[in-house]
């Protein structure tokens, strides 16, 4: 295990455990003998510990190709309140949940195929996270922080990742998360460059209260929730969209149409006073108006062109085949793991609902990583509806960066996936900002479609061109 010898350890059962002296009130737990999902590779499984509140999981797996030099991918999923370890077994990771749902087969295209991977339960009773006392967290900002002393810890000990290229993935709420946890990083960046910059002393000559730079290159965004005020006015001509057939009535969309200006109105104002009294409203109003009427339909928000399946919490009976398999005491007992697996916690859901942070606008904080030279992708299945493609198009359009006439004026082109062979969506891209349109996916990308899902990570994350 190599180790930084600026970080110190100490032994905690069946964990050793590391800290940072910047981050004193933070550890994390580190558990390496697991074999399970995918035993052809390296695995930490773990805690990053807050106190003695917080607790978060994470689940890391090297890759598959070149360890040493590969990069270095953190992957989030949404909810707000769902576990990442859905990433994990249902899309992405190196293995996938059998059919029967009594363990895991091998995913031949995992992302882990050319990068470092570690899948963060994050916040606090999300998943194996759990917390104590009233440490809960309730809103993207407080939850970055959280995340960015995590790296920050397990770059300081696995020394062998510090030198990569960092890239920050996932789906969903992760479009609030995300570009959160971007400006988190690149904050922290400045703070230790200039401090390295004062002492006149390179990074390798790190004290232990000094922070690591986090080579940031680039947010990859899936089906994200990012800019409410674009993104609520597009959910009509989803509805009605006729590519896989429209699920509601021209009146009906028509009617929500009607109501946008009121939904436009009361986001705006979460958009100007960022409290719980001026954005709950618009979530409330928004959602009932918007996403009310499909819901209705039984049809599933997550792809109009299925139904939800019948009994299955959130449409897709594999998350509870996930659920039971992390439940089985072998498999606890080799995570080090002793309490109940929640897949989606809905009282995290609510907690950040009723905070106000569902609408607050994230996709300003892209502007000065895009400005930076920070590499975005914004991904999308087009068969979404919940964060569907034409509304997270639109709010790209509408970013206003220094390249924002050039993209408008950009071209969307064909992206042929070279493992099938055939048109696997468009992509518009103007200099380190890059849109794909996904065809026949749904919100969860790389379970729809996991031969383009990989391809378009590799694609990205070795900085070649889509089209």
């Amino acid at each position: 295990m190599p180790v930084n010898t600026q970080a110190f350890s100490e032994a905690d059962g069946q964990f050793t455990s590391f800290r940072h002296a910047a981050f004193p009130d933070h550890k994390i737990r580190v558990k390496s003998d697991v074999t399970l999902c995918d035993n052809t590779v390296k695995q930490h499984v773990g805690y990053l510990d807050v106190g003695t509140d917080k607790h978060f999981f994470f689940w890391f797996f090297e890759s598959r190709d070149k360890p040493d030099s590969d990069p270095f991918l953190l992957w989030l999923n949404g909810g707000p309140g769902c576990s990442s370890l859905t990433g994990l077994f249902m899309e992405l990771g190196p293995c996938r949940m059998s059919e029967n749902g009594n363990g895991t087969v091998h995913n031949d295209h995992s992302w882990n195929n050319k990068a470092n991977i570690v899948f963060l339960d994050q916040p606090v009773d999300v998943g194996f996270s759990y917390g104590e006392g009233n440490e809960a967290v309730s809103n993207t900002k407080e939850a970055a922080k959280d995340v960015y002393a995590f790296l920050q810890i397990f770059l300081q000990t696995f020394t062998k990742y510090q030198p990569a290229d960092f890239h920050v993935t996932g789906e969903s709420y992760a479009g609030h998360y995300i570009p959160q946890i971007g400006a988190t990083i690149a904050a922290g960046n400045a703070k230790a460059e200039q401090v390295a910059h004062q002492r006149g002393l390179a990074q390798q000559s790190l004290r232990p209260e000094d922070l690591v730079t986090i080579h940031l290159d680039s947010l990859a965004i899936g089906n994200g929730l990012t800019d409410a005020l674009v993104q609520y006015k597009y959910y009509p001509d989803m509805a009605c969209d006729t590519k896989y057939g429209p699920v509601l009535t021209n009146e009906q969309c028509d009617q929500m149409r009607g109501k946008y200006e009121t939904c436009a109105s009361l986001v705006q104002s979460c958009y100007k006073w960022k409290t719980p009294f001026a954005c709950v409203p618009a979530t409330m109003y928004c959602n009932n108006a918007m996403i009310g009427p499909f819901q209705q339909t039984g049809r599933n928000v997550y792809d109009v062109r299925t139904d939800c399946a019948p009994g299955s919490k959130l449409c897709y009976p594999i998350l509870e085949d996930i659920e039971a398999w992390l439940n089985l005491p072998a498999v606890q007992s080799e995570l080090g793991v002793d309490r109940a697996y929640q897949g989606c916690n809905f009282d995290v859901n609510r907690n950040f609902v009723m905070q106000g942070d569902w609408p607050l606008p994230f996709q300003q904080l892209l502007v000065p990583l895009l400005e930076s030279g920070v590499r975005i992708l914004i991904y999308a299945g087009d068969a979404d509806y919940i964060c569907n493609w034409i509304g997270n198009k639109a709010w790209i359009r509408a970013l206003e960066w220094s390249g924002q006439d050039e993209f408008e004026n950009a071209e969307d082109v064909d992206w042929k996936v070279g493992r099938t062979g055939k048109v696997g969506g468009k992509v518009r891209a103007h200099e380190n900002l890059t849109f794909l349109q996904i065809y026949e996916a749904g919100h969860m990308v790389p379970y729809d479609q996991p031969e383009a899902g990989a391809e378009m990570i590799e694609t990205w994350i070795q900085k070649k061109n889509f089209a």
